[in-house]
């Protein structure tokens, strides 16, 4: 029922991401990847050609960033490199008078990104050691950070550290205000995603800017572990606002559990792990509220609410009733939920305001069954499930999803 339900979900991981492997989560290509930039070790006095040692390596230029003396500079700054033909051996960063800075090389060797934000009004000093053609060369500068902005972007992150999700659970970012088109490629480059085992993915943004899905080209691998590091902390939003805080999650995937909803046949279809194990009747919205079609995702679960459009504009899409385990499916009230009252009709006619009803005893069986983060698809109805309503990242093609990135992506 309840098409009016307006009730938002929030999930807001609020601490700072140790440094990041990203892994083939950013193989489409449209965001950095981290990879250990220790491995090449600081070069050893050995190093050092005796007179005897014979011909020496040639000299070689490189040029790092911020500039020297700069100041004002956000507190996600990196220490930039330009380097042609070499690599990246060591870099150190150290607040004056205080600890070292821990971060990790980008992999395509351009940055250094500290694993956490600066601190504000500091100074700073960055060493980086390059290698090439068998010499080294080393590059020091010192910039101060910015004070504190006065104004900031709210972010939120859709993922809870340490938690099994279904296998189309997308890694959702908000904002509040939504990011310009302008600014988002900036954004982006500090959006960091990692998954275990490997698998290729990009970000796609809704078109106002309040939010932004990572997905796969298919749904997740079982058991696969998301890492990810939204990396916004200070970072410049635009409009002169800065991201409020650094956010992080690692969670992992649990077993393919699907479900799907024809309207010609008022029958879901219950899959785990491609294989059918339940046929439940339903009952989907009537004609003058009827279900969204299209590939939605299990966004909030609850055992036990309360549906109140009182307030509606239509007297007679006017209720209030106590629901049992109620699923969520789009910002605009779509539900899976027992409806008692409906079993009659469920798996003949549609009666509902745009819900899925189920038996009472259907709906207590899914709800042990689902995890946030479960594709539902839905078929055959009047209407169609409209981009942004609900974690819709999964309500397209990959062809399509892709378009939708800040940052090229290869695909």
């Amino acid at each position: 029922m309840s098409r009016g339900t307006r009730g938002l979900v929030k999930a807001a991981v609020l601490a700072v991401l140790a440094p990041l492997a990203l892994a083939a989560c950013g193989g489409g290509g449209d965001t950095p990847r981290f990879v250990d930039g220790t491995t090449g070790g600081a070069p050893s006095a050995s190093a050092e050609a005796s007179p005897s040692a014979g011909p020496q390596p040639a000299a070689f230029a490189f040029s790092i960033t911020p500039g020297a003396n700069a100041k004002n500079l956000p507190v996600s700054s990196e220490i930039g490199v330009k380097l042609e033909g070499g690599e990246v051996t060591s870099v150190t960063l150290a607040e004056a008078g205080g600890a070292k800075v821990s971060g990790t090389m980008r992999d395509d060797g351009t940055a250094w990104v500290p694993s956490s934000p600066l601190k504000y009004g500091k100074t700073y000093t960055a060493t980086v050691t390059a290698a090439k053609d068998g010499g080294t060369a080393t590059k020091t500068t010192t910039f101060t950070t910015m004070g504190e902005p006065g104004s900031r972007v709210g972010t939120g992150l859709y993922l809870f550290d340490g938690k099994t999700y279904g296998v189309a659970m997308p890694v959702v970012v908000e904002f509040s205000p939504g990011i310009a088109k302008k600014d988002r490629a900036a954004v982006q480059k500090r959006m960091f995603v990692s998954t275990d085992p490997p698998q290729p993915g990009a970000w796609h943004w809704v078109s106002s800017g309040t939010q932004a899905y990572y997905r796969a080209p298919e749904y997740w691998q079982p058991g696969t572990k998301i890492t990810t590091r939204i990396a916004l902390g200070g970072h410049p939003m635009g409009n002169g606002r800065y991201g409020d805080t650094d956010r992080k999650a690692t969670a992992k995937i649990g077993e393919r559990f699907e479900m799907k909803v024809s309207n010609k046949t008022k029958k879901m279809t219950v899959l785990k792990n491609g294989q059918v194990v339940k046929t439940l009747p339903v009952s989907l919205g009537k004609k003058s509220t009827p279900s969204a079609s299209g590939t939605m995702v299990v966004m909030e679960k609850k055992e036990q609410t309360v549906f109140d459009t009182t307030n509606d504009p239509n007297p007679s899409d006017r209720y209030r009733v106590d629901i049992a385990f109620a699923q969520r499916l789009t910002w605009s009230g779509q539900y899976i939920h027992a409806a008692p009252w409906s079993v009659p009709q469920q798996g003949r006619t549609n009666v509902s305001h745009g819900c899925l009803n189920v038996s009472t005893e259907n709906a207590r069986w899914l709800f042990s069954q689902t995890k946030i983060g479960d594709p539902v698809t839905v078929t055959g109805t009047e209407e169609k499930l409209s981009p942004g309503n609900g974690w819709t990242a999964w309500n397209m093609s990959w062809k399509e999803f892709i378009k939708g990135s800040a940052l090229p992506v290869t695909q």
